[in-house]
């Protein structure tokens, strides 16, 4: 039988004509059909030349035609059987008998890794596999380049080739052998000459055209497709691979978009199965042809898009995305590290994830799938345990019927890179047209257009647009509407830089009410500031633009929020002293209970004391923090310090813990809080400071979200503050409250009895601990008249420190003394003033104790030595007990009692600890 002749539709490029032939032509007569193969591959399929498995390639014609060439000669047989008949009775089967399988560059990229692919494939029971294969690793971005540096003229473009030909060759050699292997190497090797000869075009023209771009970048597909195919036939499997370029048509449209032709890739299809029916077939991803049989691609990460088409061309069970991840994560993994993978999406919820950046699909592989029903597995190659993520139509509720908040919001995704283009101005209201003139002109720009948002009243339009293009689209903009902007019906053309798109995705956020209120409450609390929202009716996404230097820490906020994942908070420790190595000590010991049972994760990012300090940017190992502290301590810089802590962006919240009694870090407080920085604190030299300093900050904490606790400045671990503003929130009134609110003089005075001398009992307080290492700092009563003016100040009088008046026990005469052993030495000497207010006392039938009162009705406190009836239950304390008596409105008839210990570094610490808790509870840990 001769030979149909088949003319080339390729026009002759610089020189050389370069075939581009479909594996199938049409000859004139409708009753006959050709296949193109090679004498060898025919030989080895006994003659039937419709199994051939390998594909015809493009051939450099120079004077003899590709049939005078020895062993290779291109045969082209005509069947006496109609191309009708050869439909009819080899029809393509549809439906659940098709199994899709597509395999990434990733999954390929070895020669392992491809045996391990033809595992998975021969281990699927389905009747028939369609799989897709990207190139190998690194291949794509080779083949570009080779284009690049050939269109650039530069020589480099020959050793390039030759590597890409060389790491193929190992490849092959580690997976087949035999005829397998000499045919494959032979085939690769004419290709790799005939990419030379086409290369060498393209450098002499200094020029590649899209349509040869496409064509030398789609052989990786080609190469990895028949390895794959050889590897599987080995195992004794009917195999055969598809150069998808004989099937997949598409239009493109645009420089990185293309749209399938169903109608005619369907036709196609069918008739290229009449002569392939093997039970498995390996076709090329990535690549397609245009209307006009022109080699194209389906653009970046177009694979997915391939395996997307076919699998609705053949109706398939199951679409399987096979890759290096587990499924998809409700978070980017790298940001946050808490992220999940979730076991089901809609269409819809990958779609909108997609959009915005999430590593989930190609944006457009929903589209074909989501016509036909036909759900996506993404699946890890590296991790065949996990069950991946199913994409489809209604997932199934993971919780029944129980809708929380992590079934309403899937996932979130960001988009970095931005800038906020704002028009506004008061002529824009109510004119027609506005928005579409702006927006034509930002499509003359060729600009994308990530997101739009419009106020209700018309004043202003802001839209986000990629940062390398936000320049042209400003100028452009300020060209179209310089006359509106000089007239004044234009106010401004802004642009807002350096911003990134946060986006909540979930199918079921529009029946479900505060979802909005909980997102904006998260971020609120993280002090992320909003710059622009955008939600479409839909409701399967809300979009907030913000600085991208806020972007991570936003992310981080809003997921832990809706996943109940850890509450993070960065902790900055500033006095590593008694009450701060005592709060360390705790929190080491209480971490792993915190994560495991609350859903706390308190991280120590920084410890500083006066002169040096420890830093670390993913949290100290308080098992070892006194080593740390001394092996790799750096000169203290408080700002530095506060900077480290707050800019870790993987960590949406931070919390700064002074537990020095400096007024140079309380004078801190006010920039910290302004910052978006938490403060917790027992240095009582904020709130018992200058007044007006001390107003600024309460006025600031009320405006903001910024939290700024100081429970133990009073009690210790009493709960004496959080006692008193709960009064004053449910409307009680605050009339006269007393204590006594050292522990130090508390002992003292508690053992002050009998015979005993006073300088005894303050030695004796000395040596236990109780006093601070110069007594006279416990006896002068100045920390009783802070805490005073603490509670004053609480309830609401504006005192300053220096209103109350205050008893001091440290005699006049002592006062002066130039050490603290000086002043125990002299201490005896006025026993008997001490001895005779106690003995006046006892023959009353009383005792001496030592209090503040804050007498609220009078507007006035003091501090003083009174004499209580031995049943007063402040005469009934022992050891270094707290006592605070509030009298209120409600409370008048019995006061309301808080009693406990009220010094000492454990209490203390524990006081301090336990306000972080409190705030890891407003920031979303559960209570």
């Amino acid at each position: 039988m001769r030979a149909a002749a088949v003319a080339s539709p390729w026009p002759s490029y610089a020189g050389s004509l370069y075939h581009f032939p479909p594996r199938y032509y049409k000859v004139p007569s409708s009753r006959t059909h050709v296949c193109i193969s090679s004498a060898s591959s025919q030989a080895q399929h006994g003659g039937k030349t419709w199994d051939c498995p390998s594909p015809v390639w493009p051939r450099v014609v120079s004077g003899k035609t590709r049939k005078d060439r020895k062993n290779n000669q291109i045969l082209a047989s005509v069947t006496d059987i109609s191309l009708e008949q050869s439909i009819e009775s080899a029809s393509l089967p549809k439906g659940d008998i098709w199994s899709v399988h597509k395999f990434g560059g990733t999954c390929m990229g070895t020669s392992k890794r491809i045996q391990n692919v033809a595992d998975i494939v021969l281990s699927d029971s389905s009747e028939r596999k369609l799989v897709i294969v990207s190139a190998m690793s690194t291949v794509t971005n080779m083949m570009y380049e080779l284009v690049n540096k050939a269109s650039s003229r530069d020589d480099s473009y020959i050793s390039a080739i030759d590597n890409v030909y060389e790491k193929h060759i190992a490849t092959a050699k580690d997976l087949l052998d035999g005829e397998d292997l000499a045919i494959f190497l032979s085939q690769l090797h004419e290709d790799i000459t005939n990419l030379k000869a086409m290369l060498r075009a393209i450098y002499i023209a200094g020029h590649a055209t899209e349509s040869f771009s496409d064509f030398v970048v789609g052989h990786g597909e080609l190469w990895s497709a028949q390895m794959l195919s050889y590897t599987i036939k080995k195992y004794g499997k009917p195999c055969c691979w598809m150069d998808t370029r004989d099937v997949l048509v598409v239009t493109p449209t645009s420089s990185n978009q293309v749209d399938p032709d169903y109608a005619e890739s369907e036709r196609r299809l069918e008739e290229w199965f009449t002569h392939q029916r093997a039970d498995i077939i390996i076709a090329t991803g990535f690549i397609a042809s245009t209307p006009q049989n022109i080699p194209t691609t389906l653009k970046r990460d177009g694979s997915d898009f391939s395996a997307a088409i076919l699998g609705a061309l053949v109706r398939a069970r199951q679409v399987t995305i096979w890759t290096d991840v587990d499924g998809v994560f409700s978070a980017d993994p790298r940001k946050v590290s808490e992220a999940v993978i979730l076991r089901t999406l809609s269409y819809q919820e990958a779609w909108e994830m997609s959009y915005f950046g999430a590593n989930v699909l190609h944006p457009r592989t929903i589209i074909p799938v989501m016509k036909h029903s036909i759900p996506i597995l993404i699946r890890n190659i590296f991790n065949l345990s996990a069950p991946g993520t199913r994409i489809c139509q209604v997932p199934v509720n993971e919780n029944g019927d129980k809708k929380s908040l992590e079934t309403v919001v899937k996932a979130f995704a960001t988009i970095d890179n931005l800038a906020l283009v704002n028009v506004e101005g008061t002529g824009m209201a109510g004119v027609p047209g506005t928005a579409s003139a702006i927006f034509s002109t930002v499509k003359d720009v060729g600009a994308n257009v990530i997101m739009i948002s419009q106020a209700s009243s018309e004043h202003s339009v802001c839209f986000a647009v990629p940062e390398k293009e936000v320049k042209a689209v400003s100028a452009a903009l300020h060209t179209r509407f310089r006359q509106a902007l000089e007239a004044g019906r234009l106010s401004k053309v802004e642009v807002i830089p350096k911003c990134s798109i946060l986006a909540a995705v979930g199918q079921k956020m529009a029946s479900t009410p505060g979802v909005s209120a909980t997102l904006f409450d998260a971020l609120a609390k993280a002090s992320i500031n909003v710059r622009a929202i955008a939600q479409g009716c839909s409701e399967y996404n809300i979009t907030v633009v913000l600085k991208q230097e806020d972007c991570v820490r936003a992310l981080r906020a809003a997921h832990s929020r809706f996943y109940l994942s850890k509450t993070t908070l960065a902790v900055g420790i500033i006095g590593p002293g008694l009450i701060g190595g005592t709060l360390l000590d705790q929190l080491r010991d209480q971490t792993a209970t915190l994560k495991e049972k609350f859903n706390i994760d308190l991280r120590v990012m920084g410890i500083t004391g006066s002169s040096k300090m420890v830093l670390s940017d993913t949290g100290i190992d308080l098992s070892i923090w006194r080593e740390v502290q001394k092996e790799k301590a750096e000169v203290a810089d408080l700002d530095k310090f506060a900077k480290h802590v707050y800019e870790n962006h993987f960590f949406p919240n931070t919390v700064l813990v002074d537990c020095t009694a400096d007024t140079n870090v309380a004078n801190h407080y006010y920039d910290w809080l302004r910052k978006g920085i938490h403060v917790i604190t027992p240095n009582k030299k904020a709130n018992s400071g200058p007044l007006d300093r001390y107003l600024k900050i309460r006025t600031l904490q009320r405006l903001s979200y910024t939290h700024y606790f100081y429970e133990a400045t009073v009690g210790a671990g009493l709960p004496i503050i959080s006692t008193l503003r709960g009064l004053l929130e449910t409307g009680d009134k605050i009339l006269y409250i007393e204590g006594i609110f050292s522990g130090t003089l508390s002992y003292i005075f508690n053992n002050f009895e009998g015979s005993r001398a006073f300088s005894e009992v303050v030695s004796e307080a000395k040596e236990a601990g109780f006093t601070e290492p110069d007594p006279r700092d416990d006896l002068s009563g100045t920390d009783v008249a802070r805490k005073v003016i603490i509670l004053a100040r609480e309830s609401g009088l504006k005192l300053e420190l220096s209103d109350i008046p205050v008893r001091s026990l440290v005699p006049e005469p002592l006062r002066a003394c130039s050490s603290s052993e000086e002043f125990m030495q002299q201490l005896s000497n006025f026993d008997t003033e001490f001895s005779k207010e106690r003995e006046d006392a006892e023959a009353a039938g009383e005792v001496l104790r030592y209090v503040g009162v804050v007498d609220v009705v009078n507007e006035k406190g003091f501090v003083e030595l009174r004499r209580y009836k031995r049943e007063h239950p402040f005469a009934q304390l022992s050891g270094s007990d707290n006592i605070i008596a509030f009298t209120t409105t409600r409370y008048s008839n019995q006061t309301l009692i808080v009693r406990g210990p009220g010094a000492g570094a454990e209490v203390t610490a524990g006081g301090v600890f336990s306000d972080i808790l409190r705030l890891a509870s407003y920031l979303g840990a559960p209570s």
